[in-house]
Formats: structure tokens, C-alpha cells, sequence
């Protein structure tokens, strides 16, 4: 019996594990990118067909509480600001040019040189030398900054060539711990990788190889990048408010689970097309519950009022992990509301202060703006200055123009001549 119980545990064990293994690619990606990531796993299993979530028109698929919310006056438009945003590499880039990663005021001018220099693929070609000469910065102190982009999203980008931006997407990678040596070998000797045919963990190492990005910028190659919001969070008939899955959009699983050939291997791709079924359930199940720890932390938010300070370690402690792996999991996921389309992470306090959210600076920065003089409009120094008071924290002006392009406001010099016109 004690043995008996000892395999289902095992079991158990194992099954978890390859749930897991899916589930991360699978809650990471964006929902627009979900097809991708689910890719690798789909492409090596005979038993599984999937049924597209993008067939639908996307309409259909708005709850009309959200959409009559909407301010613009064009239904149409009104549609469009729900289903499709985009955003440029650069955008991505900016808005992670800030703490934790590149906290200090250099950190962020080397951060902002490396994005700078960047070509198509997203691989750094900056000359180094002449900026570190420039500015008086050490070129070892520079290449710490610059390595720190093996954090940042779209994993890879930033690197020297093909070679890094794999050590880089290696980090971040699903690798076991017995394939991780193995994989920094291969990485690093690419032209002869076929050498390493009859290394142990081989197989694994070319499956998660498989999965990197080559460029890393290979999804922003083009004008831009899709954008499809999570979850829907609105007021239904009864007045009480509602988070819904965008799980239309979700890919649909079937499993042959009769596949007509009695075989080891089409049993265990069998138990792995479940494992990936779960993964999809235990992402549905993660940003659902974020979803309504959102609502209960920024329901004044939902009403009317300003998003209030939350911290990432709040929702980490309830889900019981690492605040980065939080941090993974609400990047580039997007809620849909009656106030417009806005991304998880806007919720969130983030490099500013922990008692100061970004979107309570943002407005606050707007307020300032509405009030000005006409003729003597706020330079970006006056708005830093006045925004460090009030808030009592320390920033940078760059940050401040970074704010103003998101909020479409000009700079004084451009809104002196704006005030002038009218």
C-alpha cells in the first residue's frame, strides 16, 4: 500500500511538473502571442488539433457595458480602442528604462544610448567607446548597465550578436538544471553544435533553443505589435462589478484521444496535450484572480477615482511567489474597461516610490498642465520640481518628457504656441 501510494505521489509529481514546464511560455506570453508560445508543443504532438480563438469578429466578444462606456462618440472607434493598440519596439524599450533595473540617472543614459542603437533585429550596435569617452564612464561600468537588458522584455534584445541574446533568453528559459551547462556550451560554440549530438540533454537543450527569438526583436520587425486585452472588467445590469476571461479568444485543445495506435508514445503525447490543457486552465485561473485582486485593491478606480498605490509584493503574497515571477506574469496583459484599454502593470507601484503609483504622477502632471498660464507655460523642470513636492520623491526630467509623449501633451515651448493659436 505505502509503495501504492508512493507511485501516485510520484505521479502526481510528474504531472505537476510538465504542467508547469507549459504553463510558464504559456502565462508569460501576451494573449495575441499565445499561439506561439503554445507552438512548440503543439508542432511535436500528433494527438492535438487547435481551433483558433480569432475567428470571431472581436465585437461580438465586448461586453456592452464596456463598450457604451466608452467616451468616443464613434462606435467604431469605440471598437477599435478595445480590440487593437499598438506599439513600437521603442515603446516597449522606454517604459522599462527606469527602476529597478536602471534605477540611478546614469544607468538610465546608458539604458536609453544602448535602445538608441539599436538595429531592426534588436541587436545593440552603438559605438561604446566614443560614448563612454564622451561622458566620462568607465566601458566595464557601461557593459554592466548594457547587461542588465538580459532582464528586460523582449528578452534578448540589447545583446552584441546572436550568440548573447541566446545567453540572454537562456536566463529566462525553462531549462532543467542538468541541461543549463550543456546549453552554455552549445550556445557559445553555435557553429559546431552538431558536436554535441550525443551529450545526455542534448534533445533538451535543441527544444528550448527552438523556442528562443532570432532576431530578438523578430515581433517588432514589423510596424508594430498586436495588443488583446486579458480580462474585461465592467459594471453588469446589477450595478455590481464584473471581471470576465477574454478566454473567446483562447485557443480551443482537441485531443485524438482515440488516435487508432496503441503505442508508449501515444500515450505519453496524450498525458503531455492534457498537461498543456492544464497550463491554458491554470493561466485562465492566475489572471482571473488577479484580475479580481485588482478590483478589490483599485475599485475607486473603476468608479470614477485614481488608481492607488499597490505594490507587486502585495500580489506576490497572496499567490505565495517571487514578486519578479508576479512581475512576469502581468507583463503585457491588458484589461479593458470603461476607461479605455490600460496594461496590468499600470496598476501596480513601479519606479517611483511605494506609497506613489505612476498613474497618480501622471494625474497629478495633467492637473498642472490644465491650470498653467497661457502665455508662461510649465517647463519640464517646473513640472519636476513641482510633482517631487508634492509627492515628496525623487525623479529625474527625462522621465517627466517620458510621461508627457504618453499622455500626448506637448512640450511649453509647442503648448505657448498651441495657447497662442487659439
Amino acid at each position: 500500500m505505502a509503495a501504492l501510494r508512493q507511485s501516485r505521489s510520484v505521479e502526481t509529481k510528474h504531472k505537476l511538473s510538465n504542467t508547469l514546464r507549459n504553463w510558464l511560455p504559456i502565462l508569460h506570453s501576451s494573449l495575441s502571442d499565445l499561439g506561439d508560445a503554445m507552438a512548440p508543443f503543439i508542432d511535436a504532438n500528433p494527438v492535438v488539433e487547435v481551433e483558433s480563438g480569432y475567428e470571431e469578429e472581436f465585437e461580438k466578444k465586448i461586453p456592452k457595458k464596456i463598450i457604451s462606456g466608452q467616451v468616443s462618440n464613434s462606435r467604431t472607434e469605440q471598437i477599435e480602442a478595445l480590440t487593437i493598440q499598438y506599439r513600437s519596439l521603442h515603446d516597449v524599450l522606454d517604459e522599462q528604462l527606469e527602476a529597478p533595473l536602471f534605477p540611478t540617472p546614469l544607468s538610465q543614459k546608458i539604458a536609453m544610448f544602448v535602445v538608441s542603437n539599436l538595429d531592426e533585429g534588436g541587436y545593440y550596435e552603438g559605438d561604446t567607446l566614443k560614448f563612454c569617452q564622451e561622458e566620462g564612464i568607465a566601458e566595464d561600468a557601461f557593459e554592466k548597465i548594457r547587461l542588465r537588458f538580459a532582464h528586460v522584455e523582449p528578452v534578448g534584445v540589447g545583446a552584441h550578436n546572436l550568440s548573447e541574446s541566446f545567453l540572454f533568453q537562456l536566463e529566462s528559459s525553462d531549462v532543467s538544471e542538468e541541461a543549463y551547462i550543456l546549453a552554455l556550451e552549445v550556445i557559445k560554440d553555435l557553429e559546431n553544435i552538431y558536436s554535441y549530438t550525443d551529450e545526455e540533454n542534448f534533445s533538451e537543450v535543441m527544444r528550448v533553443l527552438g523556442t528562443f527569438k532570432n532576431p530578438p526583436a523578430i515581433e517588432y520587425q514589423e510596424e508594430s505589435s498586436q495588443i488583446i486585452p486579458d480580462l474585461m472588467i465592467y459594471f453588469n445590469d446589477e450595478q455590481s462589478i464584473e471581471v470576465k476571461l477574454n478566454d473567446a479568444y483562447y485557443p480551443t485543445i482537441h485531443i485524438d484521444t482515440n488516435y487508432g495506435v496503441e503505442h508508449d508514445f501515444i500515450s505519453q503525447k496524450i498525458k503531455e496535450a492534457k498537461s498543456l490543457v492544464d497550463a491554458l486552465d491554470m493561466r485562465k485561473a492566475t489572471l482571473y484572480k488577479v484580475g479580481l485582486m485588482i478590483v478589490e485593491y483599485q475599485y475607486e478606480f473603476f468608479t470614477g477615482g485614481q488608481i492607488m498605490p499597490l505594490t507587486l509584493k502585495t500580489l506576490a503574497d497572496e499567490f505565495g511567489h517571487n514578486p519578479s515571477t508576479i512581475s512576469r506574469a502581468i507583463a503585457n496583459k491588458y484589461i479593458a474597461c470603461d476607461r479605455g484599454v490600460l496594461a496590468m502593470k499600470e496598476f501596480f507601484t513601479t519606479a517611483i516610490d511605494e506609497d506613489v503609483s505612476n498613474a497618480a504622477i501622471k494625474e497629478f502632471l495633467i492637473s498642472l498642465v490644465k491650470e498653467e498660464s497661457r502665455v508662461k507655460p510649465l517647463s519640464d523642470m517646473k513640472l519636476l520640481d513641482l510633482i517631487q513636492d508634492r509627492f515628496k520623491v525623487t525623479m529625474v526630467r527625462r522621465t517627466i518628457a517620458k510621461y508627457r509623449k504618453q499622455l500626448n501633451i506637448a512640450g511649453s515651448s509647442e503648448r505657448k504656441k498651441l495657447y497662442h493659436l487659439h
